[in-house]
């Protein structure tokens, strides 16, 4: 058994390349080999969100607090709250963030293959984010 004392890890703010606005990122676990799981608690100002991205073997969100909007590339942008839990499967190109007046929060899982947990892509575009 191993635990991680509460406030052991270090909370840091998302570096600018992958996020666009305020985010805030909690690292939860991330497994040695052969396991691959890598949770991280997100907090996404208002209007704060991801890069365009995917995850080679998929992504689950658990919403905890707050709105927020999830999209894939070739979908509509979908409305998320606290409860809701979002599956993206492996490969799917794909953002989430806050909604732009609320704050949201979410618990991000994703698993690693060959080490590699996500692929970042470019910015999401203001005008996407408006839809």
């Amino acid at each position: 058994m191993k635990i991680i004392a509460c406030g052991s890890v270090p909370t840091v703010i998302a570096p600018d390349k992958y996020f666009s606005g305020r985010v805030l990122q909690t690292p939860i676990i991330e497994t040695e080999a052969p396991a691959r799981l890598r949770a991280t608690l997100v907090s996404f100002e208002p209007g704060a969100r991801t890069h365009w991205h995917t995850h080679p073997l998929g992504q689950t969100l658990y919403v905890t607090a707050g709105a927020g909007l999830a999209q894939t590339w070739d979908g509509p942008i979908r409305e998320i709250k606290a409860g809701d839990v979002i599956s993206f499967a492996p490969g799917e190109k794909h953002w989430h963030g806050a909604a732009p007046k609320s704050a949201m929060t979410h618990i991000a899982m994703q698993e690693a293959l060959d080490g590699i947990h996500a692929d970042w892509l470019e910015a999401v575009t203001p005008a996407q984010y408006g839809g």
